[in-house]
């Protein structure tokens, strides 16, 4: 019976692993899998499931959403928007269970990495070159149209060039955590290294130049979606890692490159000398200059507004999810799909009530991770074998999540399947590790040591 559970959660993981690949190629083939993943994990631990007590919240949230749409001001968009959260509360209730060690946090962000890159490869052909999908294609859910959409800002497959920023500021971030615990092996050759595979450094080595090739693609995939949000995280995420590491010398050349790049867009002195010596492709995107025929419904200031008046209206339950296009295509006569900030979506939407919770149930797993970091860096557990490279993986998910939730700020990433799905995926393998605290049975160091 324990082989055949064995071989169960193998295949589960298999499974997964297979539709985190195939996710930004195609959202057909990618959600199946991981849908297969999620039925597969609720059959298995269908009492674990409901009886953890932060999943009592989440199924809290789901009945305050259901409320919210009997009473919405337009019931129908409320009933349909109630699509975008199950799956995702059905997910963050069982994946959890799944991710039970570092070795599986390890295995995800390599997943999330490798397909990064022919992701970014297509990316520069679609740019450069005018690549797209067959029409054939679409029907199954990978589409990619010539020069990037909107046009001149590279889409990739992810069909939009803000939706493909928020999956490689993801794979940026994770990329760039995996090569610094691979380098750390290397540099300190720690007694892992002459076990287990004979060319273990050479492994290592092939490793670091995977991901520095993933670190390239993603960063200059970053720069030509032209998303100014993506650019701040890109950078935001070279700060976190270089204050974690304390490396001060990045500090001050990020923030000088950032300061000479404001510099020139705002700072009227000397700014026409700055101005040729920053591109105009970041200067002038800051500006919005690249674009100077934007009207004023079009801007996150007026989304905004809005979206803050639905709350002053009805601030405890809301006015029904996905009720801010109605609402304001009837003030402004134009269709918005969302006001570009997720937490004034959801106080607009489904009330302060249901904000509070909603954001109290996503901070308890931030703060758990905080917490057991806290306890593998200060040696308070002697069951972590490999504390630095454990405390590592959970800051490199920590940051990823954050950032996520920053482009939340001035954006809404839930409306397209492919980033939402693996936001709450970073979300469940963070919630799972502070869940179990995993062990060194089971921990990273025997992706190394294992033949």
């Amino acid at each position: 019976m324990n082989q055949l559970n064995k071989t169960k959660v193998n295949l589960l993981g298999n499974t997964l692993k297979f539709g985190v690949f195939l996710l930004p190629f195609s959202v057909d083939f990618g959600a199946t899998a991981l849908g297969i993943v999620l039925i597969g994990l609720w059959r298995q631990k269908y009492k674990k499931i409901i009886s953890n007590p932060i999943n009592w919240g989440w199924g809290l949230l789901f009945l305050w959403l259901i409320i919210t749409s009997l009473l919405a001001v337009y019931s129908r968009y409320s009933w349909e928007g109630l699509g975008n959260f199950l799956p995702s509360f059905l997910m963050i209730a069982s994946f959890p269970f799944f991710f039970k060690d570092f070795l599986q946090l390890y295995q995800l962000a390599w997943w999330l990495v490798l397909t990064s890159i022919p992701v970014c490869f297509l990316g520069f052909m679609q740019l450069f070159f005018g690549w797209q999908t067959p029409l054939f294609l679409h029907s199954i859910g990978i589409k990619m149209t010539a020069y990037g959409h909107p046009d001149g800002r590279m889409s990739s497959l992810l069909m939009y060039s803000n939706t493909l920023a928020f999956f490689l500021v993801v794979a940026f971030t994770l990329s760039i955590g995996l090569w610094i615990l691979h380098y750390r092996r290397r540099s300190f050759n720690t007694p892992s290294l002459t076990t287990g595979f004979k060319n273990k450094k050479l492994l290592i080595n092939w490793q670091l130049s995977i991901l520095s090739i993933a670190i390239l693609f993603n960063g200059i995939g970053l720069i030509l979606t032209n998303s100014r949000s993506a650019w701040g995280l890109a950078f935001l995420a070279l700060m976190f890692f270089a204050i974690y590491l304390r490396w001060y010398w990045i500090i001050a050349t990020v923030l000088l490159i950032m300061f000479l790049v404001l510099w020139a867009a705002w700072i009227p002195i000397y700014q026409d000398f700055m101005r040729q010596l920053v591109p105009s492709y970041f200067w002038a995107r800051l500006t919005d200059e690249m674009y100077d025929d934007r009207y004023v419904t079009a801007l996150r200031t007026t989304q905004w507004g809005v979206a803050w008046n639905m709350m002053l209206e009805r601030p405890i339950l809301g006015w029904g999810l996905r009720n801010f296009t109605p609402v304001y295509q009837e003030k402004m006569n134009v269709w918005m799909g969302h006001p570009h900030n997720l937490f004034l979506m959801l106080l607009a939407e489904i009330g302060a009530i249901g904000t509070l919770l909603f954001s109290g149930l996503v901070g308890t797993i931030i703060a758990k991770i905080v917490m057991l970091m806290t306890t593998i860096k200060n040696n308070f557990s002697d069951k972590f074998a490999h504390p630095e490279e454990d405390c590592l993986l959970l800051f490199t998910y920590l940051v990823a999540f954050s950032l996520c939730i920053i482009f939340n700020l001035l954006d809404v990433s839930i409306f397209d399947l492919r980033v939402n799905l693996i936001g709450w995926l970073l979300l469940s393998a963070m919630a799972g590790i502070a869940n179990y605290q995993c062990l060194s049975s089971n921990s990273l160091n025997e992706m190394f040591v294992k033949k």
